[in-house]
């Protein structure tokens, strides 16, 4: 399913809440405020060496909380449910298989 959100929907995107939870359990908590770059300045600079389509996923990097990285660490394993969720416009479900 693809979602087109119109920029008067989003009152600020570089405000917005993001979060993931794996079998519902809160693992990354943030918000687009702590990015590095504006998502204007993401787009600016992939633009210069790829054509960007509808659909196309820029990949960031992630907040604190990484499960590696936690003590004791904590790994996906099948049968997880992985939820990201970002204020305002929506949540993406996976299953790990």
């Amino acid at each position: 399913m693809k979602v087109l959100v119109m920029q008067d929907t989003i009152r600020d995107p570089h405000n917005l809440k993001i979060c993931c939870r794996v079998n519902g359990e809160v693992m990354q908590s943030s918000n687009t405020n702590q990015m590095v770059f504006k998502t204007e300045e993401l787009i600016a600079w992939v633009s210069q060496f790829v054509t960007l389509y509808p659909g196309d996923i820029i990949l960031t990097g992630t907040p604190p909380g990484v499960g590696m990285f936690r003590k004791p660490p904590v790994f996906l394993k099948k049968g997880d449910e992985v939820q990201c969720e970002i204020e305002d416009l929506g949540v993406i479900v996976n299953k790990v298989v």
